[in-house]
């Protein structure tokens, strides 16, 4: 009974962890925005990334999704503020729905976020003039 009772408090603990991680990682992709910062982005994109802007759209390697999002950032005279307006998730997969207030103008901004392993990824970012 003793060891029953240990074993559901560990499977109850890792499932915890587990949804905390999840949660934990897009909460930072929201600060990332917040603060207008492309590099604390970059850090959860997948190695390919999806990204939709008003001008373009195309799917880049890490490093470049990093300098596209920098580039984004820089040519609306920097970021304001981000304000996450719904949050879901659906079959491993989180995303975020804002608004992003830059010096040039206002973006409704998806975030995808898709679980491998034990890590969420970014998958892609959608930035839509409003």
């Amino acid at each position: 009974m003793k060891n029953i009772f240990t074993l559901i408090l560990i499977a109850l603990g890792s499932l915890l962890v587990s949804f905390t991680n999840k949660g934990a990682e897009m909460d930072s992709v929201v600060v990332a925005l917040k603060s207008g910062n492309a590099n604390m982005l970059s850090r959860f994109f997948d190695s390919r990334v999806d990204i939709s802007l008003p001008d373009r759209s195309d799917n880049y390697s890490r490093s470049q999704a990093e300098m596209i999002i920098k580039d984004f950032f820089s040519s609306n005279g920097g970021v304001k503020s981000f304000e996450p307006k719904h949050r879901g998730e659906n079959s491993g997969s989180n995303f975020v729905i804002g608004m992003l207030n830059t010096n040039n103008g206002r973006y409704r901004t998806t975030i995808f976020m898709k679980q491998k392993g034990e890590k969420q990824f970014l998958q892609e970012v959608r930035f839509q003039q409003e």
